[in-house]
């Protein structure tokens, strides 16, 4: 085999960042990346960012941009025609990285920054709010079939450092969705969704496997135990109808590669001929550096870059709502709706509290507080309040006009919960919309929030529960 030239080399790589770019652009990502606060999105743009840096020198200039930009073409245009058509782009990148999808399954990084371990033990809280009824043990499920957080094993070592601090439960941390099941869960009060994605519990090979395991829990529920979800539980078992993954777990070969291509498609092509031209790559790359050289320097740091690419490819509104429907209803409607949109971390939100009398919230004391996070908000028609209680949500009336302009596929309601219960069955469910950015486990009322919360599903800590809307 012959030895790739540089330029060969630069080119691979850059299309290597580029396809994980459009992946996590498009709420795809490939296991295993990491990154703080960013669920592993800073590390693929640093990836990209030093691909582009052909000089080494720490800077991003235009040039080296328009130039990494320009040798990609040539690549992808193999036959000289002087155009790409989408085909061919997706050609070009599944050539030059294999799909994601074609590594094999996903290996999940199963172990917390010491550093982030630390922060979150200085505020760690002491006390629970109730005492338990009798000895509590929780299962906590860190399986994520579409994006992978960074910030799952951290959230498993809260819930576990929480129970051992407190007195309040006993914790067992799995990765295996086979957990769940009618003879194991026997053993455990509640089950905590720790940013689950995608068809978290199904077994694509086995279909009675499957089934199996979506009955366990909600009898597990339905029967008088406890359900808690944090962040991703919610971008959980939603897409397209027909589907094995969800709206936000695109990938493979055909899937992000394809939906990456078409971006730079719509972007790059102007005339709206089904084709770019090298010039419109070109002015394509001039456009990508001037929004994300907002200082305008003429050069952009690695940070900076990481810091605004995500803004580049704006997650793409569905064609229409048969484009995230529910695809499992009964746990849709029992966890409290599914994701539609994020603002991306580290967005600023003011969270008001709905409810400050109850128990879960008076670690408020009925103040708002401010958050950098991704924030969620759900889809019109799976969230209500008349199917929760809400605890707290979003201050939109503290929201810029430029920040209320990202999202798509806005809420008619003007409804963004953040946190909420809700009776299912016999059991009962707890869930808290942040979580996505280690730094959130560093705050103190969350934390207590949390704890809160968990004592409510585990039935404990007794609280209003009747919907918001009756």
């Amino acid at each position: 085999m012959k030895p790739r030239s540089s330029a060969a080399a630069v080119l691979a790589v850059a299309c290597v960042s580029l396809v994980s770019i459009g992946v996590i652009a498009l709420e795809a990502q490939r296991a295993g990346q990491s990154g703080r606060g960013g669920g592993g999105r800073g590390g693929v743009a640093g990836a990209l960012f030093t691909a582009m840096d052909t000089n080494k020198d720490g800077w991003l200039t235009r040039d080296e941009m328009k130039a990494s930009f320009d040798l990609w073409f040539t690549q992808g245009d193999s036959a000289r025609s002087g155009t790409l058509t989408e085909a061919q782009l997706v050609a070009a990148l599944d050539g030059a990285m294999p799909a994601p999808a074609s590594r094999g399954p996903q290996v999940q990084n199963r172990v917390p920054k010491q550093s982030d371990v630390d922060a979150m033990m200085a505020v760690l809280p002491a006390t629970a709010p109730a005492k338990p009824k009798r000895p509590r043990k929780v299962l906590v499920l860190c399986k994520a079939q579409g994006y992978v957080h960074s910030s799952i094993p951290l959230a498993a070592k809260m819930v576990e450092a929480l129970g051992t601090k407190t007195s309040a439960w006993s914790t067992v941390i799995t990765y295996d969705p086979a957990d769940i099941n009618t003879q194991n869960l026997k053993q455990y009060d509640l089950i905590f969704l720790d940013s689950t994605t995608g068809l978290f519990l199904d077994d694509p090979n086995d279909a009675a496997a499957t089934a199996a395991r979506r009955k366990a829990l909600l009898d597990f529920v339905r029967g008088g135990k406890g359900l808690a979800g944090i962040h991703a539980a919610t971008d959980s078992y939603h897409g397209v109808p027909g589907t094995t993954v969800s709206a936000s777990t695109a990938g493979g070969r055909g899937g992000a590669n394809a939906l990456l291509a078409t971006q730079i498609m719509e972007q790059a092509d102007t005339n709206h001929t089904g084709k770019i031209s090298r010039q419109q790559l070109d002015g394509l790359a001039g456009k990508w550096f001037d929004a994300l050289d907002t200082d305008k320097a003429g050069k952009l740091s690695e940070a900076d870059f990481a810091r605004h690419f995500a803004s580049l490819m704006p997650r793409p509104a569905p064609p229409g709502p048969q484009a995230n429907e529910p695809l499992w209803p009964e746990f849709n409607h029992m966890i409290g709706g599914y994701f539609k949109f994020h603002w991306v971390y580290p967005q600023l939100i003011t969270v008001k509290i709905d409810d400050p009398n109850s128990p879960l919230t008076a670690m408020f004391h009925g103040q708002e507080y401010q958050i950098h996070d991704e924030t969620y908000t759900f889809a019109q028609d799976s969230f209500s309040r008349k199917n929760v209680h809400v605890l707290t949500s979003i201050d939109y009336s503290k929201m810029s006009d430029a920040d209320k302009a990202k999202e798509t596929n806005k809420r008619t309601d003007g409804d963004y919960a953040l946190s909420y219960i809700r009776r299912e069955g016999k059991g009962r469910v707890f869930y808290e919309a942040h979580g996505h950015s280690e730094t959130v486990y560093a705050i103190g009322p969350f934390l207590e929030h949390m704890l809160a919360g968990i004592q409510y599903a585990l039935g404990d800590l007794k609280a209003d529960d009747s919907p918001s809307e009756k």
